[in-house]
């Protein structure tokens, strides 16, 4: 017997379209977005339209600023189409309403059925996936700017090819100069209003068109309803400033009435009624499962509030793209110590001096974290098998940490997260997850070294979210440890380490201390006596120079050792380091492992800028 499709009619016939058995798993696309309705197969509930989109504008609002600017470059030169055609209708038609308009559309289904980025039906994805505090406000202004200023760079290169070379007739350039005055003539809130309707009428096809199914049906849907842009006497702010700058070029308005009188209230008009009008009610009208399952079966990270506003001035700027931690709200007793790591099979000397150090401490817990820079070809919403390999790999890969901190009678945790910059979420891994101590490698082949780009304005506004140990690991060996001290607070988190290392693994630890002139020796001698014995470390030997230059003392002593243990003598030593700006040369000309401290800190704004004590 044949099978039969479970889908069944009231009236028992099987295969129709109709209702679905509530047995049957509807079919969804390798992003997890649903391919077809859960409820009826050809139309998709308002949560099912809003997964679409929201898989859709991840991408969009992901794109480099290149691809992104000559996405736009081209919607705006398809505009330029649409006051073609727009023109010479009017000028052939006399101006008949109707006639004149019947291919205004075509610019706008050359942009949407061909992928080209366009502001206005730019304003729903993006706000949507910022609505969900998936994406920062930074990160949607910046989307928003890159692709009107591809699409306004695209509308006035169309507009001055209309102008010089003679494709119009002489009576539809006739024609183009009074449709281009009539908007110059009209008031400012009339053209906001105006701009809004038409706004709400762009908006609302980028919803209706991921609640389509097939082509035609797009087609149907964009005709129409741009249609009724120059039907209901709308304005469209690419299209106006292609008019304007038109207009510019015949010597019949000035660029700055233009672009104020003109193209700036019809631009608000055209934001305010995509983000308000549509963005937000149909936002509010799905529900409280409105991601459904585009992100798998694992739990989405939302942006806080702070990055939410500020974005990676304060944190980040995107989720993660995979986040396999489980974050839970039991008090913790110790020290929690957390260790983000690149190649699980390169950084078991790291690992092993979070060990030492965290089994020194009373009942403190490691976190592992493996942090991948985002593959290529991967989204957020990237595609189950493409997550379960990841996931499946690094969790065989971190198994080792597991075998190796049974010697220190540690349980550690393990967790993998995908993420778009690598060097802002181990920041965001630390607050979420509250850690005490994150203790991290820095060389060539971390993807938060390669990155490169901390922003000075993070220095202004940011504070470490815990204390920190950064490791340039050299075949680390912590056997003998020199200890550089100036007595900053920095200096303490190192003369913790150094005692857990001496008291784990019996290292040899030295103090060294660097003073201006022999005058000043003796002092030198009695502060790092005392200051060692205060920290545990009486038994040190001390060593005191008085030649004035620190890394060159810090060279000539570590040439014995195994292990450099240095203080963040500078303000904002992550920051810097990200930033190639840590003006520190010992770190690389040293043969030995070095290690930096730095704790939290917080800084007047003189402080800050000039660096200041």
């Amino acid at each position: 017997m044949a099978d039969v499709d479970a889908t069944e009619t009231a009236d028992g016939d099987p295969g129709s379209d109709g209702d679905r058995s509530a047995d049957r798993e509807p079919e969804r696309s390798e992003n997890g977005v649903p391919a077809e309705g859960a409820v009826v197969r050809d139309r998709f509930s308002s949560d099912e339209i809003f997964q679409r989109i929201i898989a859709a504008a991840e991408e969009e609002i992901r794109e480099g600023r290149r691809e992104l600017f000559f996405s736009a470059l081209a919607g705006g030169m398809a505009i330029t189409i649409t006051f073609l055609v727009y023109a010479s209708l009017y000028a052939s038609t006399g101006g008949d309403a109707i006639l004149s308009a019947i291919l205004y559309p075509i610019g706008f289904i050359y942009i949407i059925l061909g992928g080209y980025q366009l502001y206005t039906e730019n304003t729903l994805p993006p706000v949507a996936l910022t609505l969900e505090r998936l994406a920062s406000i930074p990160a949607l202004f910046r989307n928003w700017s890159v692709v009107a200023l591809g699409n306004f760079t695209g509308g006035a290169l169309g507009a001055v090819a209309l102008a010089y070379t003679g494709v119009l007739s002489p009576e539809a350039a006739d024609a183009a100069v009074a449709i281009s005055q009539k908007g110059i003539d009209e008031t400012f809130w009339n053209l906001f209003a105006k701009g809004a309707f038409a706004g709400l009428i762009v908006a609302g096809v980028v919803w209706v068109e991921y609640a389509a199914r097939d082509t035609i049906s797009r087609l149907i849907v964009i005709y129409l309803a741009f249609l009724c842009i120059p039907m209901g006497n709308l304005y469209h702010s690419v299209v106006s400033f292609t008019e304007m700058i038109y207009l510019f070029l015949h010597g019949d308005v000035g660029l700055a009435v233009g672009l104020g009188e003109f193209v700036l209230p019809v631009f608000l008009g055209n934001t305010v009624g995509g983000v308000v009008l549509v963005t937000v009610v149909n936002y509010y009208q799905t529900s409280e499962h409105r991601l459904g399952r585009i992100g798998g079966e694992r739990r989405i990270s939302r942006l806080t509030i702070p990055e939410w506003f500020f974005g990676r001035w304060v944190g980040r700027s995107y989720v993660p793209l995979l986040d396999t931690h489980e974050s839970t709200d039991e008090p913790r007793e110790g020290e929690r110590i957390m260790v983000p790591v690149s190649n699980p099979r390169t950084e078991g000397g790291l690992v092993e001096l979070a060990y030492t150090y965290a089994a020194q401490q009373d009942h403190a817990s490691v976190h592992i974290v493996h942090v991948v820079q985002q593959p290529e070809n991967m989204r957020m919403q990237s595609n189950a098998r493409q997550r379960d390999r990841i996931i499946r790999e690094s969790e065989g890969q971190l198994d080792r940490f597991r075998t190796q901190a049974r010697k220190f009678d540690l349980e550690p945790e393990l967790s993998t997260v995908v993420t778009h910059d690598a060097f802002e979420e181990i920041f965001h891994q630390a607050k979420q997850n509250g850690a005490d101590l994150v203790v991290m490698g820095w060389d060539d082949d971390k993807p938060w070294d390669t990155v490169k780009r901390a922003h000075p304005i993070e220095e202004l506004i940011g504070t470490l979210p815990c204390e920190f140990l950064v490791l340039k690991d050299r075949d680390l060996d912590i056997s003998d440890v020199l200890l550089a001290t100036a007595g900053g607070p920095d200096s303490d988190l190192s003369a913790e380490v150094a005692v857990a290392l001496r008291d784990a693994a019996g290292a040899t630890v030295s103090l060294l201390h660097v003073v201006d002139g022999r005058t000043t020796r003796a002092d030198g001698e009695e502060f790092l006596r005392e200051w060692g014995a205060k920290r545990g470390l009486d038994d040190a030997e001390i060593i005191v120079d008085d030649s004035g230059d620190i890394e060159r003392v810090i060279e000539r002593e570590a040439a014995d050792r195994s292990l450099v243990l240095i203080g963040a003598s500078e303000r904002g030593m992550l920051a810097r380091l990200a930033s190639d700006s840590l003006h520190l040369d010992v770190v690389n000309t040293v043969d030995c492992s070095v290690l930096l401290a730095e704790t939290p800190y917080r800084r007047s704004l003189l402080r800050r800028l000039f660096g200041r004590k």
